[in-house]
């Protein structure tokens, strides 16, 4: 069972009332809001009662954390990303992800609403009138004001013995010589009930203690609280957490209070290099980033995590928000975004670099964990006046993650922005041209992707822009592949591969032209063309150690071993071909072989499952476009595997077995392709 609710990384301390109840709200009612102010515990609470109880859930529990979303427009992205619901197709989003829930007996829990508190009532309304297994449970400051909604108000912690145990556990872990002794705990009560017991108040004043001198840090927040009383907007509990971030502010060094008004550019985790690179000037040097980090780490104004890809640091929703304030105070905003922008670009043309080699899953690995971190600096270039051409940069250098790691839809909205706020003939523009006219060719978007590409090629021809007119050929080639025009194709492919070899490109993108030359020959009948065209393919990949492009060479050997009679080769270059483009994600790259895995299937004369395959490979192609991209010679594979599993197991034993395959889970139909396991027995 898939569940995707973040790691916790310190105890979970008391609440156990509040917890039971939470529990059995979210297991009997389809939409629960847990309220409360700013730093009362809202999320943590949701998300320990979701971890609790996704046991119960056939599809698990996932989390969609919202903090860092500013635009209403980008939420369903949010939850389909999320979610994991790949659809490649140009459906509104919001269908792709009715569509994915309808069948799910899941728990999404949506945390952070109050910013969005219309869209997520929305969404929320129409995800739960589509799916009927679904529940939902949300963390705002306000309620969604649903028919039905129930509101989980969460209190401040008692003062004893949870507030208490909550000052202790902090403080020990930011100061290991603190004790709670018969002297300091009537003094840390009286802090725990001086904050309210709001526990982010209650952390940040934990992290301010030295040793054991409580009576002095009481005596601070008394000072504090007395000299704000009569001055602050806030009233009761919000005026308590206010003052006390205020507080933890004033007590910063000056070059932490900058380095943390500067950190609120991030969007969730970030690393010490991405600090420096962000954060670095004349006022902030390099050298001192990673000392002011630890500082403000254990002020409990930072969260610090060690993971799989080292350590990163991030900063909880409140505190962010209290730093990008005073950046806007500082006039710094727009600088500091801009240099984050800069950051993310440098990211992704790291990535765009080495993707061509041994480090391509890394590269999957290390984009998809910035995701947020891209989404934001695309989201401020293309809505910031003089920054639209980086924005464009960027959407465009990132093909290899919207095209190779399964994110067709996410990179077809990005690139259209783009080119609506690039109307100019630039090179960024340009990019963004060719790589939307490709990803919109995978989607089956077929007139969008001709007037793109063909767009690309006179314009660059204008501009001397030799890159951009090749990649724009190339992909007309694409287009013409799939529409059948082989001949067409075959000549747009030699003119790509000829401007490549001048321009003295080599990537992945330049594989595929050879590949997709391969397939052009081979649909035209010279198979014997075709193979040493792939074959030379593979080797090139496996010299530099690229494995994506690789996976379409084994496709197409694949398909040519079984036009050999050689089924064993077939099945062991399909299998390979699946394993890779499964593990990016990548959907077209896993349906194509498993076609080919059915055809041989049924050509051996295992109907039934190669039936059932068919059914699964139909509903990926639900999420990709037009099946077989409505391509006669991409279809007769499939089309040869149904005529012979109609024949041996009649109208309605196919169409059984085909509607079972339309049932599985996208994890399954690779297991069951792979031979990992039989046909899953599912309850009906």
């Amino acid at each position: 069972m898939a569940h995707q609710l973040p790691t916790e990384h310190t105890p979970f301390i008391g609440r156990r009332r509040e917890l039971d109840l939470l529990r059995q709200l979210s297991a009997r009612s389809r939409l629960v809001t847990v309220t409360g102010l700013g730093g009362i515990g809202k999320t943590r609470l949701a998300l320990r009662a979701a971890a609790d109880v996704a046991d119960g859930f056939a599809d698990g529990a996932w989390c969609v954390e919202l903090h860092e979303l500013q635009d209403p427009e980008l939420l369903v992205h949010a939850v389909t990303t999320a979610l994991r619901a790949t659809d490649h197709t140009t459906r509104p989003q919001h269908e792709v992800l009715t569509g994915h829930l309808a069948d799910k007996h899941l728990l999404l829990v949506l945390d952070t609403c109050e910013h969005l508190i219309g869209a997520c009532a929305e969404l929320a309304a129409r995800l739960l009138a589509a799916a009927p297994g679904l529940h939902i449970l949300t963390t705002s400051r306000q309620p969604l004001g649903l028919s039905g909604e129930e509101i989980f108000a969460v209190a401040p912690m008692s003062v004893a013995p949870d507030a208490v145990r909550l000052f202790t556990q902090r403080a020990h872990a930011a100061h290991p010589e603190f004790r709670l002794t018969a002297r300091t705990r009537p003094v840390v009560e009286r802090i725990c009930a001086r904050l309210d017991g709001i526990p982010l108040a209650i952390e940040l004043a934990a992290g301010r203690l030295r040793g054991e001198e409580t009576e002095e840090l009481l005596a601070l927040l008394e000072d504090r609280f007395q000299l704000v009383r009569d001055e602050t907007e806030y009233t009761g509990r919000h005026s308590t957490l206010r003052t006390t971030i205020g507080w933890s502010h004033e007590l910063c060094l000056p070059a932490e209070r900058l380095l943390w008004a500067r950190l609120s550019v991030f969007a969730g985790s970030f690393s010490r290099g991405a600090a420096e690179k962000v954060c670095a000037d004349a006022a902030l040097e390099r050298s001192a980033i990673g000392p002011l980090l630890l500082g403000l780490v254990e002020k409990s104004l930072l969260v610090r995590e060690d993971g799989s890809d080292g350590e990163k640091f991030r900063q909880l929703d409140t505190v962010r928000g209290y730093g990008a304030e005073w950046l806007r105070r500082l006039g710094e905003e727009q600088r500091v975004r801009a240099r984050h922008l800069d950051w993310c670009q440098e990211f992704a043309t790291q990535g765009e670099a080495v993707w061509f080699g041994p480090g391509q899953t890394a590269v999957f690995r290390t984009t998809r964990r910035a995701h947020a971190q891209l989404l934001a600096a695309l989201d401020f270039a293309l809505s910031t006046p003089g920054h639209e051409r980086a924005g464009a940069r960027l959407a465009g250098t990132l093909w290899f993650y919207w095209v190779g790691c399964g994110l067709l839809s996410d990179g077809r909205y990005w690139v259209d922005r783009a080119l609506a706020a690039v109307p100019g003939p630039h090179p960024e523009r340009l990019k963004a041209l060719w790589v939307g006219g490709y990803i919109a060719i995978l989607q089956g978007d077929a007139r969008p992707a001709a007037v793109m590409l063909t767009e690309c090629r006179a314009e660059s021809l204008r501009a001397d822009d030799d890159a951009a007119y090749a990649y724009a050929t190339h992909r007309l080639g694409c287009a013409a592949l799939m529409r059948d025009q082989h001949a067409t194709a075959e000549r747009y492919f030699r003119a790509s591969l000829a401007s490549y070899a001048e321009l003295g490109e080599l990537d992945s993108n330049v594989m595929m032209a050879r590949i997709e030359l391969a397939m052009a020959l081979a649909f035209q009948g010279d198979l014997a063309a075709a193979v040493p065209l792939c074959e030379e393919a593979r080797a090139t990949c496996e010299e530099h150690g690229e494995r994506w492009a690789k996976a379409y060479a084994l496709y197409v050997l694949a398909f040519a071993a079984w036009a050999g009679g050689r089924s064993e080769e077939a099945t062991r270059l399909a299998g390979d071909c699946l394993v890779i483009n499964y593990e990016f994600r990548d959907l077209v790259g896993v349906v194509l072989p498993v076609e080919v895995i059915a055809l041989l299937w049924a050509s051996r004369g295992d109907c039934e499952q190669a039936a059932v395959l068919q059914g699964a490979a139909r509903r990926i192609w639900d999420r990709v476009g037009l099946p077989l991209f409505g391509s006669v010679y991409f279809n007769a594979p499939h089309d040869t595997a149904v005529a012979l599993a109609r024949e041996t197991l009649g109208d309605q034993g196919y169409e059984a077995a085909f509607e079972r395959g339309g049932g599985l889970g996208l994890e399954e139909v690779v297991a069951l392709a792979l031979g990992r396991t039989q046909e899953p027995m599912r309850a009906h």
